[in-house]
């Protein structure tokens, strides 16, 4: 068989998810490159990867997709890494500085802005650093790492998944492993399920954390503690079904107010 190709994203959050393929033996399978989510989508719809970890919203815009079960980077509550941090009170926001390395949490917000907020401010597309952001606008949207990192002292800080708990007593899935069908034409789809829900599985251990933690704290400049506590309590690795209703809201207020187009049913591995 040939030896599928994986494009995944560079962040803390995804560390457990490739334990077996930085620790174990699984890099004899696939080949895995590394870039950011919306790269990551671009990448499998190229056809350039067999198998990608997407934003919740590329699965509207790429045809022919299958969903690996059980597998996802989701929040049942505050999530820490996505923010809005803001200048003014969020219903006063005229201009927001998007970070778009996630077409998934630019989506989220504008979701809540007109859903629940019911405001328009203006998107204004901008690299990830909150001075220049909030120089030129009201608010910056962080995302990933540079939100774990940023000082947001003195401003006003909205975490997105907290805000959609808070309206839709949901869970709210920011990306999932997703299959090129015509990849797997000589594949077994069940082992290479079972590949990427073990990998997460491995990684979820508490020693593999407490190591995870040890080699991203040098890196991020971050404690071992904060990671741990990222990792084990903010981000929730499960596409169960609660998360699944939750995805399938977003899906429907994401395509009612215009963010995204609608989604197709999902398909699973």
């Amino acid at each position: 068989m040939s030896r599928l190709r994986v494009s995944a994203i560079s962040f803390l959050n995804t560390a457990p998810l490739m334990w077996d393929f930085d620790h174990g033996d699984l890099r004899r399978d696939y080949r895995v490159d590394y870039t950011l989510p919306s790269a990551c989508a671009e990448i499998l719809r190229n056809g350039m990867a067999d198998i990608g970890i997407i934003p919740a919203a590329a699965y509207t815009t790429i045809p022919d997709l299958l969903v690996i079960p059980d597998v996802a980077i989701a929040a049942r509550g505050p999530v820490r890494s996505i923010l809005l941090v803001s200048k003014v009170p969020v219903d006063q926001i005229k201009t927001v500085a998007a970070d778009t390395s996630s077409r998934s949490s630019v989506a989220l917000l504008q979701v809540l802005f007109t859903k629940f907020i019911h405001t328009k401010p203006e998107f204004i597309p901008m690299l990830p650093q909150l001075d220049p952001m909030l120089k030129q606008c009201d608010a910056g949207l962080l995302i990933g790492d540079p939100a774990l990192l940023a000082r947001t002292d003195g401003f006003h800080v909205y975490d997105l998944a907290e805000e959609w708990k808070r309206f839709t007593r949901k869970s709210f899935v920011f990306a999932f492993w997703a299959v090129r069908k015509q990849a797997l034409q000589d594949q077994d789809g069940t082992r290479v399920a079972d590949a990427f829900q073990k990998s997460r599985d491995s990684g979820l251990q508490p020693e593999n954390i407490a190591r995870t933690a040890k080699e991203w704290s040098a890196r991020l400049g971050l404690s071992e503690p904060e990671i741990i506590t990222y990792l084990m309590d903010n981000i929730y690795y499960k596409l169960d079904s609660g998360c699944l209703e939750g995805l399938g809201l977003f899906y429907q207020y994401a395509a009612e107010c215009g963010a995204l187009p609608k989604a197709p049913t999902l398909e699973f591995l």
